[in-house]
């Protein structure tokens, strides 16, 4: 069985993850300010559970195109007390989206148990060393460029090779600070500084990546992404779901042990309908 390591427990690999995405920022591209509040927060979250999800990627720093960097006493205050009050109501694992080893390590000493990290280490490597010692799972992200250009990067020739040898460089890192292959799980990085060919590209060929990277399980985070919008006649966020679920579900087919999304109840559906069709639904 492939398990998952976390701070606090081991997660089964043996069925394709929902992580649900649940942003406490007031600029996120999909959902900013919807779940700001702690009450609001844990509303969402109990929604989220009940319609099925295995994990809480919780976010306070927008990372869409156009976006700000703010400082970590900022994210700190968006997400500690959220983090805090989910970690205590729910036993749901907590994934906690930041690049700043400093909120890394207070989210994870509130409840967290597994750090997403969209920089791949290479702005902050001392969140390796939170994971370290925590025992923390880590999301590592393929991306380019700094927080303010890591959406305007020039298009590379080969993507393939490209989010290969990046995210074999975060995995060397994160070995190198110590954390162990059974905590790191990796994410091809959809939609930052890729063309709609090259994110196409990506999913279409995601079973050659994740053979490249054995045996870290990988992770596709596509929903209700621009890339989508485009190949449906440029239909705004909310109008992506059909899309979203497809590209979930062919990920899932080609490979993907996790998919971050924001329509939880409607992947988990569609992951179900997949887990039928290649025959690893249990009978009733």
């Amino acid at each position: 069985m492939r398990l998952w390591h976390t701070s606090r427990r081991k997660i089964s690999l043996e069925r394709p993850l929902v992580m649900a995405i649940l942003n406490v920022t007031p600029d996120s591209f999909s959902d900013g300010g919807e779940s700001v509040s702690v009450d609001d927060a844990v509303r969402k979250a109990e929604q989220i559970i009940a319609d099925g999800a295995d994990i809480i990627d919780i976010g306070g720093e927008s990372t869409r195109p156009g976006s700000t960097q703010i400082d970590s006493e900022t994210e700190l205050r968006r997400t500690v007390p959220i983090v805090a009050e989910i970690a205590r109501r729910f036993d749901t694992p907590i994934s906690v989206d930041t690049t700043k080893s400093v909120v890394a390590r207070a989210l994870v000493d509130r409840g967290a148990e597994i750090i997403n990290d969209i920089s791949g280490l290479r702005w902050d490597a001392r969140i390796a060393d939170v994971a370290t010692e925590s025992g923390a799972g880590l999301v590592l992200m393929h991306s380019r460029g700094s927080f303010e250009t890591m959406h305007s990067q020039p298009p590379v020739d080969d993507i393939l090779a490209e989010v290969g040898d990046g995210l074999t460089w975060s995995i060397n890192t994160a070995k190198n600070h110590g954390v162990s292959d059974g905590q790191i799980v990796i994410d091809i990085g959809i939609g930052f500084a890729k063309t709609l060919t090259q994110n196409i590209s990506l999913i279409a060929n995601l079973d050659q990546l994740t053979g490249q990277l054995s045996p870290y399980p990988v992770l596709v985070g596509a929903s209700r992404k621009s890339f989508i919008g485009k190949i449906l006649n440029n239909a705004p966020p909310e109008d992506r779901l059909t899309g979203s679920l497809v590209v979930a579900a062919i990920a899932c087919l080609k490979g993907a042990m996790i998919v971050r999304v924001h329509d939880v109840k409607e992947t988990v559906d569609a992951l179900r309908t997949v887990a039928a069709l290649k025959g690893s639904l249990p009978d009733e």
